[in-house]
This record gives C-alpha cells, structure tokens and sequence, in this order.
C-alpha cells in the first residue's frame, strides 16, 4: 500500500488567495502536483513556480513525499509572469 501526502496549494497572484488541498502517492513526481494545481487554478503549469510561505523556491523535479517532507504541507503557487522585473 502506497503512503500518500497532502499538500495545501495557495494561489498567491490572485487578490483572494484560493487555495486547494491535493493528496497524492508519496512517489508521484512533484511536477504532477504542479501540474494538477495549476489545472485547477487556470494558470500554465509550465510558467509557474511552487514557494513554500517562506518564499523559498522548490525543485519540482523530486518526489512528492520528499518535498512533503522538506518543505511541509503548505506551499504558494505563482505564475511567473508575476515574479520580479516590471512591465
């Protein structure tokens, strides 16, 4: 039987902050998650970043278990269109 994590996803862009609570198999790789959260946020998974509320950056190319692990079950999602520079 496979162990599986729970994450909380924040979508920090947006002004009200929704979020989504994801449980997947501690050995689906971290960019499904990305990926499933950006689904259901309506933003392009492959131009977003994964923070945890700290403000550090997670490596999306590891387990979900470890960054479960790592980093805990909150973590900030961010387009990054609206990381750094100006328009």
């Amino acid at each position: 039987m496979s162990s599986k994590v729970t994450f909380k996803i924040i979508l920090t862009s947006h002004p009200k902050q929704p979020f989504q609570v994801i449980s997947v198999p501690s050995e689906a790789p971290f960019t499904a998650v990305i990926k499933y959260a950006a689904q259901h946020f309506k933003v392009d998974d492959a131009s977003s970043a994964m923070l945890t509320d700290d403000g550090v950056g997670i490596n999306p190319k590891q387990e979900a278990g470890a960054v479960f692990l790592k980093y805990g079950t909150n973590l900030r999602m961010i387009p990054r269109d609206k990381v750094g520079g100006t328009r």
